[in-house]
């Protein structure tokens, strides 16, 4: 029971914060007057999250698996 809470929780917040970095970062680009290096930061800060999200869900499917 709480694992499955767990697992939720965990995954609404890692999806969140995906999706809020993917957001910022095509506003800074459709903006174009914003500095390109932060946009560049941006989106490879998504990438690391994504990766992070998809080894933790990964990891928490396999360890909470019934």
């Amino acid at each position: 029971m709480v694992s499955e809470i767990l697992v939720k929780i965990v995954a609404v917040i890692l999806l969140i914060s995906v999706a809020v970095v993917l957001i910022l970062g095509i506003k800074t680009l459709f903006k174009g007057n914003e500095d390109k290096k932060y946009s560049n930061k941006l989106m490879q800060l998504r990438v690391l999250l994504q990766f992070i999200a998809i080894i933790v869900l990964v990891g928490l499917a396999y360890f909470f698996k019934n």
